[in-house]
């Protein structure tokens, strides 16, 4: 399960990537200095677990509430004892992952309510990273990006706010049309252009490209 690489060319820093669930969702944990943070661990937070026993879970952090992205917290909660961090404007939708969501799929356990929630400016930090939240909604209300910085700069986190050429459906409950072109507009302002963005789906990208080619970005 899963596959890792380097994570930047500042320092011995690993990303592991586990795709998981019914509909392909990328759960990353980030490894630095023994100490992890994983990102949005679907809905098979116990089979994550056993791939990260050599490491120190810091954080489990959510880019925003989705079923698909939350459904594995509660086990990999129970596993590792790390704290769960949200948007609050998103931990209500979380705590209902474990129900059949609107494109009739359920995703393991409802996410409990998170230990701290997440805002605009909180800075993370993960042995020799870091990680800047940057408020994203429009895919749901609550969505974030994790922008790193130190041995994490180059990194950054972007749920499914971004995809490559595109931007996360809009058409859910909370979903705003508006409000995402304003978050991308945003990113563009605030992501350096080497930066290499990971998805909540699929491949990555790297911010370059993105401003130069997806049309929601100019």
């Amino acid at each position: 399960m899963g596959e890792s690489e380097a994570a930047s060319g500042r320092g011995r820093d690993e990303l592991r990537c586990f795709v998981v669930g019914p509909i392909q969702t990328n759960c990353f944990a980030y490894v630095s200095g023994g100490a992890c943070m994983v990102v949005d661990p679907g809905d098979s937070g116990a089979a994550v677990a056993e791939q990260l026993t050599d490491v120190r879970v810091d954080y489990i952090v959510a880019t925003h509430g989705h079923g698909d992205h939350v459904g594995g917290v509660l086990r990999l909660k129970e596993a590792c004892g790390a704290p769960f961090l949200i948007n609050e404007a998103d931990a209500e939708l979380a705590t209902h992952s474990g129900e059949v969501s609107e494109i009739g799929v359920a995703y393991d356990d409802d996410a409990p309510l998170p230990d701290r929630p997440l805002h605009e400016g909180d800075v993370l930090h993960v042995g020799s990273a870091t990680f800047e939240v940057i408020e994203t909604p429009g895919h749901t209300p609550g969505g974030v990006v994790l922008l790193g910085g130190g041995s994490a700069e180059g990194v950054a986190f972007v749920g499914d706010t971004l995809f490559p050429g595109s931007h996360g459906r809009t058409d859910l409950a909370g979903g705003d049309e508006a409000a995402i072109l304003a978050s991308l507009r945003k990113l563009a302002d605030r992501i350096p252009p080497a930066t290499k963005l990971f998805c909540g789906h699929g491949p990555a990208t790297t911010m370059a490209p993105e401003l130069s080619r997806n049309p929601f970005l100019r």
